[in-house]
């Protein structure tokens, strides 16, 4: 399996995290990569390389223009206008605000387009942001040129919760979203996402929940009682066009792996069902027993075991899988973690 994996995620620095009423360093740092890099060497997983740049249309396919301009200027902007530290919203236009139009002034704008007041934005963030996207670029390039039946976007940093017109949840891009619409314009009639990460993939579902020619199913902590709270029920199956493709599966806390795992079955049931040319995999591994900020009961044994279940039913519709990275925040474990699923996708 060929992984793609920048040095640029290592710009992404962030030293601001808004966490149970203080600041910390955040979870989501750049020894995670690292980590799941030197797992997929030990392993021998298969060839590691380095993207090209895609430039920014591929990006714009699935992002607003003018969110994008503002990722690409914040943080000169925040600078420029006296920020001490690094950049957080302190205001958003909640229910009962008019928030149809974008501020001047950069305090304004970063409540506009956050969707969470956690994820600070600091030097590096828009470059490595970039990265990320060429990387899952570069994957789905490579299985859509027939070079491959799997791929692993090694990227960071995540991308699942950014929507069309907002950042948060670490995420600044959608990587996965990104790649299935490059795929789509590279002549790919239908493409299926599977997000495992423990937390709902709502900027994905956002992007595409109007849409019938991508598929959207994601496994996660019920949003009742997890981030992101406000989407994610199993009542939301797409508007429009849409209706009918989006797949929600909010599970409680404690959930153990039996659970999970009969969840996932479903789902790769109707990903079966709807004949997709590509699966892209929204990998986050944060359901993992002993990460810190999730409520998931699954051992490192079971991501082999989901891993090699995603490998049988793809394998057996001839249906390529690129892998993205996500979550995962049990940093001694994400290696083994991650890498069980690709190696029990591979096994297959």
């Amino acid at each position: 399996m060929l992984t793609v994996y920048s040095e640029k995620h290592r710009l992404r620095d962030a030293k601001t995290e808004l966490h149970g009423g203080t600041f910390v360093r955040p979870f989501e740092c750049p020894e995670r990569a690292e980590i799941v890099l030197a797992r997929v060497r030990q392993e021998g997983l298969g060839e590691v390389i380095a993207p090209r740049d895609f430039g920014l249309a591929p990006v714009l396919k699935v992002h607003d223009p003018d969110f994008v301009r503002f990722l690409e200027n914040c943080w000169e902007d925040w600078v420029a206008a006296g920020g001490e530290g690094e950049a957080l919203p302190n205001v958003w236009p909640t229910r009962a605000m008019n928030g149809k139009r974008i501020p001047r002034s950069i305090d304004g704008k970063l409540g506009y387009y956050a969707l969470a007041g956690e994820t600070s934005i600091s030097d590096g963030t828009w470059e490595a942001a970039r990265a990320g996207a060429d990387v899952v670029l570069m994957a789905a390039e490579h299985l859509l040129s027939g070079q491959g039946q799997s791929a692993f976007a090694l990227s960071r940093p995540p991308g699942h919760h950014a929507a069309a017109d907002q950042y948060g949840g670490y995420c600044f891009l959608n990587n996965a979203a990104i790649a299935a619409q490059f795929a789509r314009d590279k002549g790919v009639e239908r493409v299926a996402v599977l997000d495992v990460d423990f937390h709902h993939g709502n900027g994905t579902q956002n992007i595409f929940y109007r849409r019938d020619d991508v598929f959207f199913a994601s496994l996660h902590g019920d949003p009742m009682d997890a981030f992101p709270h406000f989407l994610g029920h199993a009542d939301e199956l797409g508007e429009d066009a849409g209706e009918g493709f989006n797949l929600n599966f909010p599970l409680p806390p404690g959930t153990d792996y039996s659970h999970w795992r009969d969840a996932l079955d479903e789902a790769l049931a109707r990903i079966v069902a709807f004949k997709p040319g590509l699966l892209v995999i929204s990998l986050g591994v944060d359901t993992f027993e002993q990460d810190p900020i999730s409520f998931f009961k699954l051992r490192s044994d079971d991501f082999a075991d989901y891993g090699a279940r995603i490998g049988t039913a793809m394998k057996a519709v001839s249906v390529p899988a690129l892998f993205v990275m996500e979550g995962g925040y049990a940093v001694s474990e994400i290696g083994i973690n991650t890498v069980n699923v690709l190696t029990g996708f591979e096994s297959a």
